[in-house]
């Protein structure tokens, strides 16, 4: 039987100014979250990159409700990830006629939203039987613990 596809949306920010590396730190923090829970912690993060990733976390959801007539707020972040973009380079001027290579990298932030799975898929195992109620086992018998040995006296 085939298993039904869940619906997968995405959104993508490309030639965004900024460090891959310095990105990713923040695309992690969102990996597996619900929406709700994503943009919270997104607000409270105080790098940079958390303003580009929560602009593209909300362009996610607007392609969902508009394009997919998903709720927003249902969705969970299936993946977070940055790639990297090209590298400006750049020359700046240094001492005694000599130039100074200066990289300018970029990044592409994609962020794919899915349905979570329903819970009404799961069963509960079924109640045990009272007929099949075991009967207590004994306790085993409590060991007497000697008392310490007492020491010997040298007969000098």
């Amino acid at each position: 039987m085939a298993q039904a596809e869940r619906q997968e949306v995405r959104a993508a920010a490309k030639w965004v100014r900024m460090s891959p590396r310095k990105a990713r730190l923040v695309a992690e923090h969102i990996r597996g979250r619900t929406v709700p829970e994503a943009r919270t912690v997104l607000a409270f993060t105080p790098r940079a990159a958390a303003r580009e990733v929560e602009k593209v976390l909300r362009s996610a959801v607007a392609n969902a409700e508009a394009n997919h007539n998903l709720i927003g707020d249902e969705l969970v972040v299936s993946s977070a990830y940055v790639d990297e973009g090209p590298v400006m380079k750049r020359w700046r001027a240094r001492a005694r006629g000599r130039a100074a290579r200066i990289t300018k990298p970029t990044c592409h932030i994609t962020v794919v939203l899915v349905q979570p799975e329903r819970a009404a898929t799961k069963q509960a195992p079924p109640p045990p039987a009272e007929a099949e109620a075991e009967e207590p086992k004994p306790k085993p018998a409590a060991r007497k613990r000697k008392a310490p040995a007492k020491k010997k006296e040298a007969a000098a």
